[in-house]
């Protein structure tokens, strides 16, 4: 699909979902149209050309994350979301900043399949269908070998015919929907075995951890049950089992490497805290100067061994983003800092921003209620007053309290709809109109109690 976008349609796109922040949509458009001039380039040229990293700086709950999400699903592109503070230094126990690029080579391998599903799926429903109609008529061969092998050739052939008859016959009602309430016995694989710390998981350990439980896997194969179900149950199950059988899983990790290494994107959260705060003592957080050290290399491109198979990080894109309130960009190391060269600020949201969130994307935190109340047959709408109400009281709670951004409409909306949703089980088939006086009614108190907007709002 990025192959067709323009950065103008891309930001089109992303305006559907994300509202202003206008440079930082810009900027991953830019970067993502730049991997398909880089694709168009000669070999030589293109091996030169690496990815221009981005870092996003705003306060939270304006939409960093949001962008970086989106924008993976757009393209279809494996996306990894990690937390730098989950990371530690090589030494300390915790994950190392490795597993990242092995969760997006899982992103891609995901991807790869569902791509190749899709491809096979219809081959592999004919095949269910004809295992379905094998199990509702069994082979006579199976059940009675003695007498079948003594049967002359004659009669044999007229058995198979009219077995054949029967079979198709079976298959028209089976496709007419007639026999979904037949039984069959079908084999369904047991679970697979549960991950086993073996070796505590810690820095470096985690990629031969995985090494022995996959050998653990293969010594160790997953047992299998016999089930009698509909057909209409066994036929979900009959197709997984003909697409997994058809997928070629050495290409599918092939596939996805490739895929991980020329068009994956991982978006560094909460960069800002790893950051060393200016004349701050290191504290308990001894460790993180060494994360960004052991970031380093990953960023800048190096080659990362997975189950997979080796993995270069050379034109991955690297999104990271971070509040900076304590720190600032300069305080990250500087060859971290050269990695990332595209720098965009996010504006705070106003109150206008707040309304805007509200109304205008599709998947709305208004529409978002109005659809599950419909689910119990009551019809919730807002006036237009209402809207702005709302937003204007997340703004002033903003200004006051802890600055939480688009965050903070989820709990004031919560706190209105509370008790329609709470009676909506027995108000099936009303009509429910909220209108500025009942948000008023509702917000008002808590928000002019600064006390109370800290810890309820």
């Amino acid at each position: 699909m990025s192959d067709e976008l323009t950065p103008r349609q891309i930001v089109a796109e992303l305006d559907r979902d994300i509202v202003g922040q206008h440079d930082a949509k810009r900027a991953v458009a830019l970067a993502l149209r730049n991997r398909w001039r880089r694709r168009r380039l000669g070999e030589q040229m293109r091996s030169q050309v690496t990815p221009k990293n981005i870092l996003l700086i705003g306060p939270t709950g304006v939409g960093k994350t949001e962008i970086a999400r989106r924008l993976a699903q757009l393209v279809g592109a494996p996306f990894v979301k990690v937390e730098a503070t989950k990371f530690t230094e090589v030494g300390y126990y915790g994950r190392d900043v490795e597993s990242m690029v092995r969760d997006l080579v899982e992103a891609a391998i995901l991807l790869v399949k569902a791509r190749e599903r899709s491809r096979v799926e219809v081959e592999a429903r004919a095949r269910a269908e004809d295992r379905l109609v094998d199990l509702l008529l069994p082979d006579p061969a199976a059940s009675s070998r003695g007498t079948w092998a003594s049967t002359p050739e004659g009669e044999l052939d007229d058995v198979a015919e009219r077995r054949k008859r029967t079979r198709e016959k079976l298959k028209d009602r089976l496709e007419r929907g007639e026999l979904e309430n037949s039984e069959v016995n079908i084999t369904v694989p047991g679970r697979a075995m549960a991950p086993v710390s073996i070796l505590g998981g810690a820095g470096n350990i985690e990629q031969m951890e995985m090494d022995l439980q996959g050998m653990l896997e293969k010594l160790m194969p997953r047992p299998s049950q016999t089930r009698r179900m509909p057909v209409r149950e066994a036929r979900p199950i009959l197709v997984e089992q003909e697409a997994e059988a058809m997928l070629d899983p050495e290409k599918i990790n092939r596939e996805a490497v490739t895929l991980a290494e020329e068009s994956g994107i991982i978006f560094l959260d909460e960069v800002d805290k790893i950051a060393g705060e200016e004349g701050a003592s290191r504290g308990p957080d001894v460790s993180r100067q060494g994360v960004q050290r052991d970031l380093l290399p990953i960023v800048e491109g190096t080659t990362v061994t997975t189950k997979y198979g080796p993995v270069r990080t050379d034109f991955v894109l690297f999104v990271a983003a971070g509040a900076f309130h304590r720190s600032k960009p300069s305080d990250l190391m500087p060859e971290l800092q050269g990695r990332f060269p595209i720098r965009v600020e996010l504006n705070d949201l106003t109150r206008d921003d707040f309304a805007r969130i509200l109304r205008e994307p599709r998947a709305s935190l208004v529409r978002q209620y109005q659809e599950l109340l419909a689910t119990e047959g009551l019809t919730l709408e807002f006036t237009e007053a209402a809207i702005d109400t709302m937003a204007e009281i997340a703004f002033s709670v903003n200004r006051t309290t802890q600055n939480i951004g688009a965050r903070r409409l989820h709990t004031i909306l919560e706190r209105v709809v509370e008790p329609i949703s709470f009676d909506a089980p027995e108000r099936c088939g009303d009509r429910v109109l909220i209108d500025a006086d009942d948000v008023r009614r509702v917000l008002a108190p808590l928000s002019a109690d600064e006390d109370l907007s800290r810890y309820i709002l």
